[in-house]
């Protein structure tokens, strides 16, 4: 078994994710988020060419139109492309000057369209959903452990969506409702690693009410470090395919669950764990104790 001394440092890391959680509300509110169609409105169109072209080529040909706010992902076979742009233009009319400038056939497969009402309505969804999911899992802890485990988890989930969005930001990457999705997995993988490492502590807390609590939590993570660190590699490896050989629809998806996993599992060690300390968490568990604020 390990032996790292991980609460050496707290003081240290609390400090560094208070930083990078900070300066990531900067970003979303001063830079803001690149929104997809999802959000901001707007048309989705699939089309599929008779021979695979360059996407380069494409984009310069919407550089050369008055065709404003697009984007052009190769998914699929190199034939299928997926355009989105707002609803100044008609896709008919993006097909045929599409036509005109490439000198190519185009077929129109599917066409889906965003009204900006929607997007604003997916928003609020999308900001309710995030927040109920929060408030179940802080029940769920509350319920399972003491109010100390769940003010802990959640302060936890709190850093790790903050600053994943914050890096969509930085990156200026496309926000819509497949990073909603990400998002979500996000917060119960590193629900799930936090778990793990309470039940570790509450064991330990059981077993000895005499040693530092320090103590305690720091042989609780060394206990479970090599669970973490398999499971977290594990996931991470099937992921990173996904990333890589996924393609462009899948990318901004896949780049959130990768970073998550990465941010979730730092959280987990370095603040859920820790956090334990600044609250006056119950010892003797044979004894209910009412400790709430």
């Amino acid at each position: 078994m390990t032996n790292f001394n991980f609460l050496k440092y707290k003081k240290f890391f609390i400090l560094v994710s208070v930083f990078f959680v900070f300066f990531s509300f900067i970003l979303i509110f001063t830079k803001g988020l690149n929104l997809g169609v999802d959000f901001k409105g707007g048309t989705t169109i699939e089309i599929r060419l008779e021979k695979k072209i360059d996407i380069e080529k494409i984009r310069n040909s919407f550089s050369k139109s008055k065709i404003n706010n697009f984007s052009v992902k190769e998914f699929g076979t190199g034939n299928d492309l997926l355009i989105y742009t707002d609803n100044s233009i008609s896709p008919n009319d993006i097909k045929n000057f599409l036509e005109k400038d490439l000198s190519e056939k185009i077929l129109i497969r599917k066409v889906e369209t965003v009204g900006p009402k929607v997007g604003s309505e997916l928003i609020k969804s999308a900001i309710y959903s995030v927040l109920l999911c929060l408030i179940a899992i802080f029940l769920y802890l509350w319920f399972r452990f003491e109010w100390q485990f769940s003010i802990g988890g959640i302060v936890a989930l709190f850093h790790d969506l903050i600053i994943t969005v914050g890096v969509f930001a930085l990156l200026g990457l496309q926000f819509d409702l497949s990073i909603i999705a990400a998002l979500l997995t996000i917060l119960g993988y590193s629900i799930n690693d936090t778990v793990i490492i309470y039940d570790r502590i509450r064991e330990n807390l059981k077993k000895d009410s005499s040693s530092e609590l320090s103590i305690l939590i720091n042989e609780s993570l060394n206990n479970t470090l090599s669970r973490t660190l398999k499971t977290s590699g594990t996931t991470l490896l099937s992921i990173v395919a996904v990333l890589i050989f996924g393609g462009e629809v899948l990318r901004g998806f896949a780049f959130a669950i990768t970073f998550g996993i990465i941010v979730g599992t730092y959280s987990s060690i370095y603040i859920a764990a820790p956090i334990l300390m600044f609250f006056k968490v119950k010892r003797d568990w044979s004894i209910k104790i009412d400790n709430t604020p």
